[in-house]
């Protein structure tokens, strides 16, 4: 069964009163008079200095990650493995304390933290049973929470280098939120006058989205309250963080008062209450050099957040896709913490050379490699697939098993791919021997779609439709067109916007895929309702034209 994540993208007041409210305070905190200076005691690892988050040596820290969502899915800790394979360089993990949840023991919390420093991660960890409190009936306290962080302080005693404890999952909903302040900061005392010395991260009330301003407020109190200063703040982003400029004046106004803070959860797709500007989130954190955690990596009951299908590293959806290998994704942003450089297990052994790649199912756009998998003293953690010209290499694709599909490729173009394995050290193997493969020749039409299904359940299905252009120019205004052979029908779309008349279904691009460059692609998703048989659509057509299918 499917878990409901946390309701943080529903539990808000999207009216004009909403939105007016949150630029009212948004100029509540005075940036240029205010400064997270700390002359109090560091901490002994990860710690704040001048509003930044450092590591034990002064290297700054910025995080690039996913939530994983552990208490409901305590057996798939492969997945941090995975997610360290495919770049990130830390881990938000979702715990219980108990109170609404199976309570995660202090051995079970002792692996996690273990399997985080096996793999490279730096480990947030979170007790999520505060969700929602003073709105949610359901939902525990600050206190609760910080009792059971004390409970543990002997399994996180020593692991100030590579752990922080955000005390307590989006703690207010949107009932009297500056309710939000007090216990928050005697959560923080309570932490400290039991001897924890971990940087703490504190999430915002409003179901974490702090549309209402309270936060932001009431920081520099709150950080105050810390008598070592090692405390970072978590904005949570959805669908009241839809305008740039929202998203700029939020994450700027922490900055310029030097007070630490991330984006402790993010999401992109679109839903009932709005369109989050992911790409301003994430230009704006690598702009600030902020850190961000996508929610989350797999298990969402509403499956349009689901990083990766089933748990599967290699089934990323859309907004898997855009997380992990965007612009400004984490593939590109992220750094391991230099903690581990020198003070891991000892291993040095690289693993073995992968087998020779072999191309099949070569298309216009796609391809798919597979290779015999290499060996490893300690076991190999996952493989890099590189596109080489000449004396250079582009990385192209990352796996956790022994084969990789590729997508966007350009039409009528030869490549010569190779793949490396990595362990969990950061030991990198010889370069296999190369494979080449040419793309065929595009169709007449400009374009070909790759129609698939993420995931299905009763009565129901998401799917992911990729247009690419395969003609010299770019296609704007474009009307994508297909049909359904047994009666489905599109209930919610991101990317586009759907018309259907019986099986017949119409899509007009979203303002930010209006536009699908030359040799480019855009990628819609949807979620549909179905009945016992789930055909996929034969045909496309784009502008009126046929597209080839991938």
């Amino acid at each position: 069964m499917r878990r409901a994540r946390s309701t943080t993208r529903k539990r808000f007041l999207p009216t004009l009163a909403t939105l007016l409210g949150l630029a009212v305070v948004l100029g509540f905190l005075a940036p240029a008079a205010q400064a997270a200076q700390s002359p109090r005691a560091l901490a002994t690892g990860l710690h704040i200095s001048n509003g930044r988050l450092v590591e034990g040596n002064g290297n700054d820290f910025v995080m690039r990650g996913v939530n994983h969502a552990h208490t409901w899915y305590p057996g798939e800790t492969q997945s941090l493995a995975d997610v360290k394979a495919l770049g990130a360089n830390t881990v938000r993990v979702v715990l219980s304390n108990g109170h609404r949840w199976t309570k995660n023991s202090p051995d079970d919390v002792a692996n996690v933290i273990d399997q985080c420093k096996a793999n490279r991660l730096i480990c947030v960890l979170e007790v999520h049973d505060t969700t929602g409190y003073a709105e949610e009936a359901a939902a525990g306290t600050l206190d609760q929470a910080a009792d059971y962080w004390i409970g543990l302080k002997d399994v996180l005693a020593g692991e100030e280098n590579y752990v922080i404890v955000n005390i307590g999952n989006e703690p207010w909903g949107n009932t009297n939120p500056e309710g939000w302040t007090a216990p928050t900061i005697a959560a923080i005392k309570k932490l400290r006058n039991a001897g924890l010395e971990h940087t703490i991260m504190v999430d915002a009330p409003n179901w974490g989205q702090d549309w209402q301003g309270v936060m932001r407020a009431n920081a520099q109190t709150v950080y105050d309250a810390d008598p070592t200063g090692n405390l970072i703040f978590s904005i949570h982003m959805y669908s009241v963080f839809d305008t740039a400029q929202e998203i700029t004046d939020y994450l700027s106004a922490f900055v310029n008062a030097r007070l630490p803070l991330l984006i402790g959860e993010f999401g992109g797709p679109a839903d009932q209450w709005g369109d989050p500007d992911e790409d301003t989130m994430m230009a704006e954190a690598q702009r600030l050099r902020l850190g961000y955690l996508a929610w989350s990596w797999s298990g969402n009951t509403d499956p349009i957040l689901d990083l990766a299908i089933d748990f599967d590293p290699s089934r990323l959806s859309a907004w898997g896709q855009r997380i992990f290998n965007g612009a400004n994704g984490i593939a590109q942003t992220a750094k391991e913490a230099t903690v581990f450089g020198g003070t891991g297990p000892g291993d040095t052994q690289a693993p073995t050379a992968p087998g020779t790649p072999a191309a099949s199912a070569v298309t216009a756009t796609f391809a798919k490699l597979t290779w015999t998998a290499s060996t490893d003293n300690v076991g190999v953690a996952g493989y890099d697939v590189v596109r080489v010209s000449g004396g250079t290499e582009t990385k192209a694709a990352a796996s956790t098993t022994n084969s990789a599909t590729l997508t966007g490729l350009t039409a009528n173009t030869p490549y010569t791919f190779a793949v490396y394995a990595r362990d969990a050290a950061g030991n990198r193997s010889p370069r296999s021997a190369t494979v080449n493969a040419t793309t065929s020749a595009a169709p007449a039409g400009g374009c070909s779609v790759g129609y698939r299904v993420v995931g299905e359940w009763s009565g129901g299905f998401q799917a992911e439709i990729v247009l690419r252009n395969t003609g010299t120019a770019p296609v704007t205004g474009w009307t994508l067109a297909f049909a359904f052979a047994n009666g489905q029908t599109v209930t919610n779309m991101w990317g586009g916007t759907p018309a259907q008349n019986g099986g017949t279904v119409t899509v007009t691009p979203a303002s930010y895929t209006s536009t699908i460059p030359a040799a480019g692609s855009v990628t819609v998703g949807f979620i549909g309702s179905k009945g016992a048989t789930n055909t996929a659509p034969t045909a496309f057509t784009l502008n009126g034209a046929t597209c080839a299918t991938a």
